[in-house]
């Protein structure tokens, strides 16, 4: 069942119409469970499990942030049932003044479960009417899909879609006109769902702000359990944090300075080869050094996963982001993220991992959910419409390998010619890790950046990132449209964007 933009109150057609009205607003499968002011005043980020993404799913202040003052606003949440199983739960937030005239919907993280309210927060600063989901189910792992294929559609893609159709209905009945432009801003889960958005709804937003996408989820999870397993077979493969910081340094003292600066930052790690044997215990166990075992843990993390066959079929970690690699320090089962895609995939939340089988598994997965994924890389539709999108992923990211943004970019490239820099670009950010953080310039406005772009007409031919430590910038840093890097100039301070030049690599 599609949501249309009838806007029916009481039988006849709705004018602009006050907040506390917009609760009996008729849309198809919706019921709205609240329409209430919330005046302008201090407003405290919810935690996690309250309403805070689970992963990062978009721009807007971390869990439990202290009060930010928000301005007053028409608070409506509803439930959508597109289907018979749907439990589809989002928030809608509308300025009482100084709305901007545009819609911005934001993204979650891993398997979602919670309205990312801190990125509406945000958005409701900028003037922007906005919208969460929780994709239509309650917690961050994939319990929810066992035995409910519906619920997996409306985590696949059908949620996002069905709120937006919701959104821009009630802000057309709110304001009496629609929005005149709608982005769309994620990361990880979220920059899968824009994706997602400009491949199956290119009508929906006229710019994405896709981050560190997880557009290939079950590609991904077959990585993560494809390394991790092994390590938790045999313990001795595990490679400790303080192991994971000695070949980290090793990594940096052998390539930060080949882009010209030594800041502990590779412009592209991929140019960055490292002697690893160099790195192998020489006599008792240390910390300094790796065993063969831990060797060949840290040489599956680097590589790709492939198939018997030889398929590439998910991109591994670079250097240079070693000491975030969680997956092999230790534990007892794999990241419960990516367990959760083969649990769907046999319909058993007990599911054994230790008998994974690359081949096996993922064909089942893929089989059978295939469609979570967004990897189509057919976007005329949405380029047709003026649509711009803008990637970003950093490369320290350990999450999500920054292979997969760029192999996603360059298939778009492939299908549909090489010269789409008009409405696409990707920005890969050194040193920032998944959705930001990490010792690299990892603060952006990326949305701002996008709405120049699809407003005004000004590309971004380069945005400025910042590093900010105790509420203090230390460093900018441009960030370049991919394949172009950013190169020290020579002159000035290296903690100054403006001393820096994009060129091609």
């Amino acid at each position: 069942m599609m949501i249309t933009f009838a806007l029916v109150l009481a039988g006849s057609v709705l004018a602009a119409a006050p907040c506390e009205s917009l609760k009996a607003l008729a849309l198809p499968g919706t019921t709205i469970t609240a329409a209430e002011v919330i005046p302008a005043g201090p407003y405290t980020v919810p935690g996690p499990g309250v309403g805070a993404p689970p992963a990062p799913g978009g721009r807007g202040p971390a869990p439990g942030t202290p009060s930010l003052i928000l301005p007053a606003r028409c608070r409506v949440a509803a439930v959508l049932k597109p289907s018979s199983d749907s439990e589809i739960e989002i928030e809608v937030w509308l300025p009482s003044e100084n709305w901007n005239g545009k819609f911005e919907a934001v993204g979650n993280g891993g398997w979602a479960g919670t309205i990312s309210l801190a990125a509406m927060a945000s958005a409701l600063q900028e003037g922007y009417a906005t919208a969460s989901t929780d994709t239509g189910h309650k917690g961050g792992n994939a319990a929810f899909a066992i035995g409910h294929p519906e619920k997996v559609i409306d985590f696949a893609y059908r949620a996002v879609h069905e709120m937006t159709v919701a959104s821009k209905a009630l802000i057309a009945a709110f304001y009496d006109r629609g929005p005149r432009l709608s982005y769309w801003n994620g990361c990880s889960t979220g920059g899968r769902q824009g994706l997602m958005e400009a491949q199956r709804y290119p009508a929906d937003f006229d710019g994405i702000v896709a981050g560190a996408p997880a557009n290939y989820q079950t590609h991904l999870h077959a990585w993560d359990l494809g390394v991790s397993v092994h390590a938790l077979k045999d313990q001795a493969r595990f490679v400790s944090p303080a192991k994971a910081a000695a070949l980290n340094k090793a990594v940096l003292d052998a390539c930060d300075a080949h882009d010209g600066v030594k800041d502990g930052l590779l412009n592209d790690p991929r140019t960055c080869h490292v002697d690893l044997s160099a790195l192998v215990c020489r006599g008792a166990d240390a910390d300094n050094c790796l065993t063969a075992p831990q060797l060949e843990t840290v040489k599956s993390v680097y590589a790709p996963a492939k198939t018997k066959s030889g398929d590439v079929i998910f991109p591994g970690k670079e250097p240079g982001s070693e000491t975030g690699w969680n997956v092999i320090a230790g534990g007892t089962q794999p990241p419960g993220v990516s367990l959760g895609s083969f649990q769907v995939a046999y319909n058993d939340a007990n599911w054994d991992w230790r008998g994974f089988d690359l081949d096996r598994d993922l064909k089942a997965v893929d089989d059978k959910a295939g469609f979570i994924n967004a990897v189509s890389p057919d976007l005329e539709p949405f380029k047709a419409r003026g649509g711009k999108l803008l990637l970003y992923h950093g490369w320290n990211d350990t999450a999500i390998s920054p292979g997969n943004a760029v192999s996603y970019y360059s298939s778009v490239l492939s299908k549909m010619g090489p010269k789409q820099d008009s409405w696409l670009r990707l920005f890969m950010a050194p040193g920032m890790q998944h959705c930001g953080g990490g010792p690299g310039p990892n603060q952006v406005n990326y949305v701002g950046a996008l709405e120049r772009w699809r407003e005004s007409g000004v590309a971004p031919d380069r945005l400025t990132a910042s590093h900010v430590t105790n509420n203090r910038v230390d460093m900018t840093r441009p960030l370049c449209p991919y394949p172009q890097v950013a190169q020290y100039t020579g002159v000035g301070s290296s903690n100054d964007a403006a001393n820096f030049v994009c060129k091609a690599p």
